[in-house]
């Protein structure tokens, strides 16, 4: 697979004009050339968080529907790596959308991620041996 993971955080501020991370996510994204791939879990802290605003949860639905963003498969065979990766990383403490994120990472060989979350994604190590790639 290739492409570049998507994280709640730039989700959210790639439609939300007056989040704080608007700006520097915009630019980053022109910067963009390969797929963008994100995981349900992001996609719905994304939806969590754009909840005041059914404009805002319309658009990113509209990401989906136009192919600007991919979903990437999860099932059960990913669980216990995930459940790993969340007690490895519980002290920062790792929710489930990142655990999904990073598995993705793993199993699909990819390490660059589109994130405003730069503490966690600067930890975190796809397959226990290399860092992210982190945009912007």
């Amino acid at each position: 697979m290739r492409g570049v993971l998507v994280d709640a955080g730039p989700l959210v501020a790639l439609i939300d004009a007056d989040d704080a991370h608007h700006d520097v996510c915009v630019a980053a994204l022109k910067t963009l050339r390969d797929p963008l791939v994100t995981v349900w879990p992001a996609f719905t802290e994304a939806m969590h968080l754009l909840g005041g605003s059914w404009r805002g949860q319309k658009a990113l639905w509209s990401r989906l529907e136009t192919d600007a963003l991919t979903l990437a498969e999860l099932d059960a065979r990913d669980a216990p790596r995930m459940r790993e990766l969340m007690e490895k990383y519980r002290d920062l403490p790792m929710d489930l959308a990142d655990a999904a994120l990073v598995r993705v990472a793993e199993r699909a060989s990819l390490s660059r991620i589109f994130t405003v979350d730069k503490r966690h994604f600067s930890v975190y190590r796809p397959g226990r041996r290399r860092r992210f790639a982190i945009v912007p």
